[in-house]
């Protein structure tokens, strides 16, 4: 069976400037979904969004804008937003699982809401023309509330549902419930895409050969600790190239340079590149030795020091 792989959006990290990068140096994604747009109580669109999703910055893939509300004006509102732009699809995220979200009905804490849910798909599909789908999680408290979910869903032309194989109240921690997505599969009426803890080629292929039904898998944290991933799951191999840490310094070294473009100063690129290299210490030999020394370089010329001795020691291991 034919698959497609998918980059699943994350706050802070999943912009056209990773999305680029990604796409040139390492490839193997099909669909990426831009981070959710989200309003800060005036309905105005906000200008990193408006970067974020320039056809201009992303014309070298194929892009699918996310909202996450839980106010049907705001929903329409950006439905006319992103068809100016000229996309034709809006994914809706019911599967965001931290408690600020949560806690205000949004994310993972809107699918127990089905009564509202209902409303914002009713007047989405009776006053747009756009393609839904949505990114949800089992539930907030329980994988009932997703089964429960799916009576209303079921009345609409949804594209497609790609759920999180864990609750909301999990944040990332445990591990996914495959029971749970299972039972999804059997009673939704509607394509669900899988996602969750994609972190190697042998994850994936346990999964694809555990929901041989699923056609379209999602990788999120796995494909920032890991931007070789993709490529490496389409050509089935657990090799990486000869020159492995030539391509990830040009990757590094082109983020990197984009984002110290954009942000001011030294300590907010110091903490950008921190966040990413939560995620890249994970491929390398020693994870914690590797943080540690990003952490301590204090400014951008011991930062530029400590990348240069990170990879120089992967080289040698």
């Amino acid at each position: 069976m034919s698959y497609r792989l998918l980059s699943s959006p994350l706050q802070g990290f999943t912009d056209a400037t990773f999305r680029n990068a990604q796409q040139k140096y390492f490839g193997g994604i099909d669909t990426f979904y831009a981070p959710y747009i989200r309003f800060n109580r005036k309905m105005i669109i906000k200008g990193s969004y408006q970067r974020d999703l320039n056809p201009e910055v992303n014309t070298s893939l194929n892009l699918i804008p996310q909202v996450m509300t839980a106010d049907a004006d705001h929903f329409i509102f950006v439905i006319k937003y992103i068809q100016s732009l000229g996309y034709k699809e809006l994914n809706w995220n019911l599967g965001c699982p931290y408690p600020m979200v949560t806690k205000s009905g949004m994310g993972s804490g809107l699918i127990c809401n089905t009564t509202q849910i209902d409303h914002i798909l009713d007047r989405a599909h009776s006053e747009t023309d756009v393609t839904i789908s949505m990114k949800m999680r089992l539930g907030y408290e329980s994988s009932s509330e997703i089964v429960e979910s799916f009576k209303i869903l079921d009345k609409y032309p949804i594209k497609n549902i790609a759920i999180h194989a864990r609750l909301g109240k999990q944040l990332y921690k445990g591990g996914v419930d495959l029971e749970a997505f299972q039972k999804c599969i059997d009673v939704a009426k509607h394509t669900l895409y899988y996602n969750g803890d994609i972190t190697s080629v042998a994850q994936f292929k346990a999964m694809q050969e555990r929901f041989p039904s699923i056609e379209h898998f999602m990788i999120g944290r796995g494909l920032i600790a890991d931007p070789f991933l993709p490529s490496m799951i389409k050509a089935d191999t657990n090799q990486y190239p000869e020159n492995r840490w030539e391509i990830f310094r040009e990757f590094h070294d082109t983020i990197y340079q984009q984002y110290d473009s954009m942000l001011s100063g030294p300590t907010p690129i110091k903490m950008k590149m921190l966040g990413f290299w939560e995620f890249f210490s994970q491929s390398t030999h020693n994870p914690q030795k590797v943080y540690k020394a990003i952490k301590k370089a204090t400014n951008p010329f011991k930062y530029t020091r400590a990348v240069n001795e990170i990879i120089a020691l992967q080289k040698k291991q």
